[in-house]
């Protein structure tokens, strides 16, 4: 107890849209004390959501169990470059799960946004991806059975987990019902909430519904601060996060007020690397 309360990393957060990133610090959710589970007994996986080939190195230095790759990390994570993805498989061993995902935005794909992400797979697939990551929804925000269930089986035998899509749903029962249906391994949500704190309550009930017929996996600001509450609070078997910090690019001259980006463009002189000592940290958390 006394350990938790001396963790003072920062907390991050990993939201859709860099428009709803808050810290984690204002957020204070009532809930009924939950009884700490015997953890030790339990092996319990960490995802790392990264972007980069040092994020994956660090990753698998710190002992994580899978990394998932993406690129544009700032809309969510988009589909990552298939050179990115070589050198991360020739520099190191770990699993490397793959984010389909042709755009930022919602998950209404037209068929030529389809047809990019059947090529994808396939290409991927070829390269030796040890898993995908990807959902496509109706535009009544139903999942799309039949299009997720053509990419799931181009996929196989690949493992397939069916990305925070299933947050903007419009029903999470119904939508857990039809993913677990169409046989994919895996849910990554928050909960149906900005953040898996604030979607705690709704994440023990995914647990429970789910039972062993699926994996859920908490994902969306999950930190050293807050991963022994979550886990307590949802009995979860794995989670995910980025475990990211800042360091100061190598770049001696920089000119402000050119930004590459549009409104939300992030800092240019600054790069965000998965953090081999936060991997560690919150995975000894999770041992306790």
């Amino acid at each position: 107890g006394n350990y938790r309360l001396q963790m003072s990393a920062a907390v991050f957060v990993n939201n859709l849209s860099r428009q709803n990133e808050r810290s984690l610090n204002s957020v204070e959710i009532e809930e009924e004390p939950t009884t700490p589970r015997a953890r030790a007994e339990i092996v319990v996986e960490m995802e790392i959501c990264i972007d980069s080939v040092s994020s994956a190195i660090n990753a698998e230095k710190a002992g994580a169990s899978r990394v998932e790759l993406c690129s544009n990390l700032i809309e969510g994570g988009t589909t990552p470059s298939l050179g990115t993805f070589q050198v991360i498989k020739e520099l190191t061993a770990i699993p490397v799960f793959v984010m389909v995902r042709p755009r930022g935005g919602d998950f209404l794909y037209s068929d030529t946004e389809f047809d990019v992400m059947r090529k994808e797979i396939e290409i991927f697939k070829e390269h030796k991806a040890d898993g995908f990551v990807f959902g496509i929804l109706n535009s009544d925000g139903t999942v799309d059975k039949k299009r997720n269930k053509e990419l799931l089986d181009l996929c196989r035998p690949s493992k397939v987990t069916f990305h925070r899509a299933f947050d903007v749903t419009v029903d999470g029962n119904q939508a857990l019902e039809h993913i677990i249906e169409m046989g994919f391994d895996r849910i990554l949500t928050s909960g149906m909430e900005a953040t898996v704190l604030e979607g705690l309550p709704f994440l023990k009930q995914l647990v429970d519904q789910a039972g062993d017929r699926i994996i859920i996996v908490p994902g969306g600001g999950i930190s050293e601060k807050n991963l022994s509450r979550i886990l307590d609070g949802c009995n979860a078997k794995e989670f995910h996060g980025s475990a990211r910090s800042s360091e100061p690019s190598g770049m001696e001259y920089t000119r402000s007020g050119v930004p590459m980006g549009g409104a939300l463009y992030p800092a240019e002189n600054v790069i965000k690397t998965s953090n081999i000592n936060r991997i560690r940290t919150m995975i000894d958390i999770a041992k306790l």
